[in-house]
């Protein structure tokens, strides 16, 4: 590991020496919270189901949680180009235009979020970026885009690092501050060279909705907590929590555990039949709070073995959050003796149970036990002093 730091440091370097600090200061402080056309809709995006969704989203009380970037993912252009080269909304899709769609969402106090892609077609093969990304970034700009996502496919021979500086750039010539984030899935290590020129980073390939696809995705993320904070995110992809295919205790984890990674939390149901149990937990302050938490620590994973693992965020004020996930097939017995913990400092912690709302413990000399679903977690805050 010693005789790699020097190579790992270089390389780091050389791609810093490619990617000048190009993306716009001050946003993205927390990671980002909205929702996507794509987990649930795919290429089935149109205006009536972003308004739609923008006002379940009131009726929820998923926008007052902090769900504020409405993202249209790909297939919401038109198949080509206008003969000026600009890109055009598919008029059957949206047929008000994407003018008037960001008027109305910043009307009722959400940002408006984009979709395209560096390479010559998107991957469901609509006109892509490359060639045209000033181009493109004034577009956005007159449309009123706050956030654009930028993935990878048929970028052919392109240079990962060169290629996202670009649209970076061309973002900051259109004048109008963007959430940029790119989504090249992790190829080209982002985490080494993406916080100059975006505010958040795929870190990996495709999330679904299944819990052996999230486990593979959150232990890729060990290791990359270092990488991460204010204004720079590690993105482990969008939320599946609601979709058919995870349990309640997974949906539960799901969040928690994103949450713990300090992860933007992009919601991908259909939150216009969105089920109370399932809005209970994306719209759970507490635990939105977590991930919000301004210091902006990554969580790391502490501990793993024996069907349990124990993950851990730092947050502000000297406070902790602790996450314990049962990776087994059945229901198990927990016990966590807080003061085998070797991050926690303090003599005493007041422990919450967080998901819920109440104090398990206001000497954190003594451990807790209990039990936890298969696939479930059980997560806790902890607050210094009584």
């Amino acid at each position: 590991m010693i005789r790699r730091l020097p190579f790992l440091l270089s390389f780091s370097a050389l791609l810093a020496g490619t990617a000048q600090a190009q993306k716009f200061e001050g946003l993205a402080l927390t990671p980002p919270m909205g929702w996507n056309t794509w987990n649930t809709f795919g290429v089935n995006c149109s205006e009536a189901l972003v308004k739609q969704t923008a006002d379940a989203m009131i009726a929820n009380g998923m926008r007052d949680a902090g769900y504020v970037y409405l993202v249209i993912d790909d297939a919401w252009s038109a198949k080509e180009r206008d003969s000026a080269g600009n890109l055009v909304a598919d008029p059957f899709k949206f047929p008000g235009g994407m003018k008037a769609l960001a008027d109305y969402l910043h009307e009722r106090g959400f940002k408006f979020g984009i979709y395209n892609c560096a390479g010559s077609k998107t991957c469901a093969g609509y006109p892509g970026g490359r060639g045209h990304e000033f181009q493109d970034a004034r577009t956005y700009a007159s449309w009123g885009v706050d956030y654009l996502k930028y993935d990878w496919c048929n970028r052919g021979t392109a240079n990962g690092p060169e290629t996202y500086r670009i649209m970076s750039d061309a973002l900051r010539a259109a004048r109008r501050p963007v959430v940029f984030s790119l989504c090249e899935w992790g190829e080209n290590r982002p985490w080494l060279w993406a916080a100059p020129v975006g505010h958040l980073w795929r870190t990996t390939g495709d999330i679904d909705p299944q819990y052996r696809r999230f486990k593979e995705i959150l232990d890729a993320q060990v290791g990359l907590e270092k990488y991460a904070g204010p204004g720079q995110w590690n993105d482990p992809d969008m939320l599946e929590v609601g979709n058919k295919g995870l349990t309640l205790a997974e949906s539960r984890a799901h969040f928690s555990l994103w949450c713990m990674l300090a992860a933007p939390l992009i919601a991908g149901n259909d939150v216009r039949l969105l089920p109370p149990e399932i809005r209970d937990i994306l719209t759970n302050r507490g635990v939105i709070a977590i991930d919000q938490d301004p210091l902006g620590h990554q969580g790391f994973r502490y501990r793993a073995g024996s069907g349990m693992e124990l993950w851990a965020k730092e947050l502000s004020n000297g406070e902790w959050a602790v996450c314990a996930l049962n990776t087994g097939e059945s229901p198990a017995g927990l016990t966590i003796d807080w003061g085998s913990l070797t991050f926690l400092t303090g003599a005493y912690y007041k422990v919450t149970d967080t998901w819920a709302s109440k104090t398990v413990g206001a000497n954190s000399s003594k451990a807790w036990t209990g039990s936890v679903d298969s696939h479930g977690v059980a997560l806790f805050r902890l607050r210094p002093g009584y």
